[in-house]
């Protein structure tokens, strides 16, 4: 189990990384259009497509490192002030009612949309250029399963904490 949960945490380190090099490819396609647009008065088709397809990777290949990290909102007014295992409790029976079967729509829907978009040669109609949806609905779905994988490790690390009343140690 150990090395399990460590393969998904070392997946989730490797694809947080992976999103910030997306967010500096992201800043250089918006100073490539900006420069275009307004020094030489020449904008592109293809860049607003494109910085919203780097920007999109780039927060869903980012979720699950966000996960490993403890970096997504909570409303903290009691979280906060409870012990270890409560805070474990919270977890567990928050994930058990809402994240998984939130996650489980989600995955389903969007595995459908891409392979609708794959099967059907589905373009994006934002502007004249036109790229193919696919690639992009592919990431999501990419994105979408390493947070769950993310979520599947953080559950048994809580699990562990209720069972055992100590932290989950994967190293």
């Amino acid at each position: 189990m150990k090395t399990l949960i460590k393969a998904i945490d070392t997946i989730s380190e490797y694809t947080g990384k992976t999103a910030l090099w997306l967010c500096v490819a992201l800043i250089l396609v918006l100073t490539f259009e900006t420069t275009a647009r307004y020094v030489f008065d020449s904008p592109t088709v293809w860049a607003y497509e494109t910085s919203w397809m780097v920007g999109a990777s780039m927060a869903v290949l980012g979720w699950s490192y966000t996960h490993r990290h403890h970096g997504h909102i909570r409303v903290d007014v009691f979280y906060t002030r409870l012990p270890p295992r409560g805070k474990a409790v919270i977890d567990v029976l928050c994930s058990a009612i809402f994240l998984f079967p939130l996650l489980s729509i989600l995955l389903y829907s969007s595995f459908s949309f891409m392979l609708f978009s794959w099967k059907m040669h589905e373009k994006l109609v934002e502007s004249s250029w036109m790229p193919p949806s696919g690639p992009i609905k592919t990431v999501m779905v990419l994105g979408l399963s390493l947070f769950a994988l993310q979520c599947i490790a953080q559950f048994i690390r809580d699990v562990y904490q209720l069972i055992r009343g100590k932290t989950y140690d994967s190293t």
